[in-house]
């Protein structure tokens, strides 16, 4: 039994390392959704706002309309005392307790809207400066993610250049030692060229008479003939 729970233990733990490879590997583009929620949510929280903010309007028209209503009855039972009718200044008083029963009442729902209103606004302009920050910020991790994408590719292509790179200096090598040996070649045979004409011109020069051959055996042995006489 102690043997299945470590194995349901390792299945656990291998799918939650499988899950956070998952997360790490679309982290920004999580993050990037995440935003677009919360931009979501915090428009709908705008159109609550301006849901409030109407039905604390609506709260304070009321109140001006009390208002308006009680000051206008308490004219009424001025002018039912005045003609000595207690029974209707005593109904058109109950009529204005009513009504500042539902002047307290509105009162207090002004009140409460109004809080709501500013705590609410306090709450969207937060999250407005969280979001726009949120937003910056995503800015520079694509950024990022970019700049280490292309140094990555970068580092992967002349990981797989550099054989090439070598292959491609060594032919050059070759190339330079080839167009050396033609080069060789063809200062040797200008060499061979040059002795040639050179001799073929002395040549024509010695047959003019022009240059004479260097002393020869014969010439040596007639020589010392021609002195012993």
């Amino acid at each position: 039994m102690s043997i299945l729970k470590k194995i349901m233990t390792a299945v656990r733990g291998g799918a939650r390392e499988m899950g956070e490879l998952v997360v790490d590997a679309n982290a920004v583009r999580i993050f990037e959704q995440e935003i677009r929620e919360a931009q979501t949510h915090l428009r709908k929280a705008k159109y609550d706002l301006t849901d409030v903010m109407a039905k604390a309007m609506q709260a304070s028209r009321q109140i001006q309309s009390l208002h308006h209503e009680i000051d206008e009855h308490e004219g009424f039972v001025v002018r039912a005392i005045e003609q000595s009718d207690e029974a209707l200044a005593l109904s058109i008083s109950e009529k204005i307790s009513g009504l500042e029963t539902d002047l307290e009442e509105q009162r207090e729902v002004q009140v409460t809207f109004s809080g709501q209103v500013e705590h609410l606004r306090s709450l969207v302009s937060k999250t407005e400066r969280q979001i726009r920050k949120f937003e910056r910020q995503l800015s520079m991790l694509k950024t990022t993610e970019s700049v280490q994408k292309a140094s990555a590719a970068i580092a992967d292509n002349f990981a797989a250049s550099s054989s090439k790179m070598h292959s491609a200096r060594d032919s050059l090598a070759r190339i330079k030692q080839r167009q050396q040996e033609k080069f060789d070649q063809m200062s040797a045979a200008e060499a061979v060229q040059a002795e040639t004409m050179d001799e073929s011109l002395t040549e024509k020069l010695r047959s003019a008479g022009m240059i004479q051959d260097k002393t020869s055996a014969k010439q040596v042995l007639a020589r010392i003939k021609a002195g012993q006489r």
